[in-house]
């Protein structure tokens, strides 16, 4: 049995597990997107065993394999991963969506490179981004643990030149029709630049959309248009870009605005303004959440009934008695009233916060309060935020001394107890 034959029968043996870590790696990957309003259809396969045998056969021609291991290491889209975008534009935050939720082994290639594009086309080819990635830990449960040093490769393209690339690749480079005419190669190449027009026109649809969402009366269909929108005003107000990894569970932010009733850009309007460009601490849909609960801590309830999907959340149903949910809403109760506090004590200082809101943890440092109540202010901030973006129970408990302790603070704050001199910016 010679090497490819040897590489291909272990292979033969190992493909569940490729095809187990592309599918881990795929439901990660389009849960995240399709959260934060990305529109794509993402797929997933182990490598056929058949084209892998005559993509190592032409391989050998030209590397002159000497182990298997030295094939293993040469392939590497055993495990793969397709994510094919409705809109081009979007590339950007799909970059920063796989960076954040898996480790890269290797540098992203882009297509079409640095290399001499090939005689007689006159238009640029292939155009994608591929990334080899492996799952990390914290984002696949204890179930697929064994995939941790699984390699999978995640190509990222329009829908339009998926769907050419899968003709380009069969014909022209696998040779499975035998040598192509130089008509076919042709047709190939015209059939690439009517994808690179469409994809033009894909970014003038997405334009359009947004613009469509942008009109006062108009009302947000999906979250998709609601994550459009939420980029477009970033974009304008922010200093820095905004992508993926920085937009958060739109889903969930759609879903409480159509609780509320506020589904249009003109009532969404007024939680934008507290928009502030730390993306990587609060996306962008948990900061304009925060604002929605601030203004009415009711909503809280609300709220977690939308993350639960379901119309009486375990929140909802402890409300009548004494027990963690009266606790949970007494909580947030209490951070509301300490954020008032520490407006107030803005305010006092002569350091408006009326116009923009600043964020609790900026406040902290502009009062400059004690390391020990900043510290204590820190934690509730946490959980807090565990509480309501992330589903996270606490004890009756644990909740009781939250409260206890916040109203505390905000006494002492109340009492100028516990602030030195504010800092001046």
């Amino acid at each position: 049995m010679n090497l490819i034959d040897q590489f291909i029968d272990r292979y033969t043996k190992e493909y569940d597990f490729y095809s187990h870590a592309a599918r881990l790696v795929a439901q990660v990957l389009e849960s995240d997107l399709r959260s934060a309003g990305i529109r794509c259809i993402v797929s997933h396969r182990a490598k056929d065993i058949e084209r892998l045998k005559s993509k190592c056969i032409q391989r050998d021609a030209q590397v002159k394999y000497e182990s298997v291991e030295q094939i293993f290491e040469d392939i590497v889209d055993l495990a793969g991963v397709r994510v094919a975008l409705y809109f081009p534009g979007e590339q950007e935050q799909v970059d920063k969506a796989i960076a954040r939720l898996f480790d890269q082994w290797a540098e992203k290639r882009v297509f079409p490179g640095a290399e001499k594009p090939m005689p007689n086309r006159r238009f640029s080819g292939y155009s994608a981004v591929h990334y080899r990635v492996q799952p990390r830990e914290k984002y696949i449960g204890d179930s697929g643990k064994r995939y941790l040093k699984a390699r999978v490769e995640i190509q990222v393209a329009s829908v339009l030149m998926h769907a050419w690339s899968e003709v380009e690749h069969d014909l022209a480079y696998k040779q499975m029709a035998g040598d192509l005419s130089s008509e076919e190669h042709a047709i190939l190449d015209q059939l690439n630049g009517l994808v690179l027009a469409g994809e033009i026109s894909l970014r003038l649809l997405q334009e359009a959309g947004e613009s469509r969402v942008a009109l006062n009366g108009a009302n947000f269909l999906n979250h998709y248009e609601l994550a459009a929108h939420l980029l477009r005003h970033a974009h304008d107000s922010l200093a820095e870009p905004v992508g993926d990894s920085g937009l958060g569970k739109v889903d969930d932010l759609y879903a409480l605005l159509k609780r509320l009733e506020k589904t249009t850009p003109v009532e969404l309007e007024p939680y934008l303004e507290s928009l502030h460009g730390a993306v990587d601490e609060r996306p962008l849909a948990e900061q304009v959440v925060d604002a929605l609960l601030a203004e009415d801590p009711t909503r809280y309830v609300i709220y977690d009934e939308v993350r639960s999907n379901s119309q009486s959340s375990e929140l909802g149903r402890q409300r009548s008695g004494r027990d963690a949910g009266i606790s949970v809403l007494e909580f947030f109760d209490a951070w509301v009233d300490l954020e008032s506090a520490l407006n107030r004590k803005a305010e006092q200082f002569g350091l408006s916060t009326r116009n923009t809101p600043v964020p609790v943890i900026r406040l902290v440092r502009l009062l400059g309060l004690t390391p020990e109540i900043a510290d204590e202010i820190n934690l509730f901030r946490y959980m807090r935020n565990d509480a309501v973006h992330r589903g996270k129970r606490f004890s009756a408990a644990a909740l009781d001394d939250a409260v206890k302790r916040l109203r505390q603070i905000i006494e002492s704050l109340d009492g100028d107890s516990g602030i030195a001199l504010p800092i001046r910016e």
